[in-house]
């Protein structure tokens, strides 16, 4: 079986097309293939979860940049940081943006894998020791960088403080002081660019596989969490 029909056969979600008409019409199996296939851009290597655009509306590369959060009810202004990491630095950053979180955290679990459209089954754990988590975490380092149904969040109990690890693996760091996550950014030679545009803003595919799909409910099993 090619890599394009267990991508198909597997389980895809499209992301919305820019001007209303699909990069990947028109397309031969061949065409289609080759560009799955395709995961290093530059220095840049995604994980298997996403790919972009046919036509590379976003060129997937390194970087990050600041953004705000604005609570809808209360109108404050949360920053955010948003990172693009390489898959081979991917985990490592992630875990030390988790050190400033504190020694016990909130976990929230995403799940789409149910859903066409993009939304989400959110499960969650409450008071979970983080070197605890960390450990468990790795033992699904696959399912993390390669399900693109899978996503995870990680929070503060006490302020507002928050890490996800999204299902287009992207980092995405909230709180009122982002020094700490700028700072591991910085020592993994991330570079800042308040222009960069991210995979999310132009059309993409998601893929996961009935195999990622029983590896989330054991990740489940082992966090503790009950739907």
């Amino acid at each position: 079986m090619s890599y394009l029909q267990r991508f198909i056969k597997n389980k895809y979600r499209d992301g919305q097309p820019q001007r209303g008409k699909s990069s990947f019409e028109s397309l031969s199996e061949d065409q289609l293939e080759t560009h799955l296939r395709i995961a290093r851009y530059g220095r840049f290597t995604l994980t298997n979860a996403i790919r972009p655009s046919y036509d590379l509306q976003v060129v997937p590369k390194s970087g990050f940049r600041h953004d705000k959060y604005r609570d809808e009810q209360t109108g404050v202004e949360i920053p955010v940081v948003m990172a693009s990491v390489s898959r081979e630095e991917l985990i490592d950053v992630f875990f030390e943006m988790l050190d400033p979180m504190g020694e016990q955290v909130d976990v929230v679990l995403e799940s789409s894998h149910e859903s066409d459209h993009g939304s989400h089954h959110d499960m969650v754990r409450e008071a979970i020791d983080l070197p605890i988590l960390k450990s468990v975490l790795l033992d699904y380092e696959d399912l993390l960088l390669d399900d693109g149904c899978t996503g995870i969040a990680v929070m503060n109990p006490n302020m507002p403080m928050e890490v996800q690890f999204d299902e287009h693996k992207l980092l995405i760091a909230y709180g009122q002081s982002l020094n700490d996550f700028e700072s591991t950014l910085d020592r993994f030679a991330i570079d800042c660019e308040e222009d960069m545009r991210f995979i999310t803003e132009a059309e993409h595919v998601h893929s996961s596989s009935e195999e990622f799909i029983r590896r989330f409910e054991q990740l489940k099993y082992d966090l503790g969490i009950d739907d």
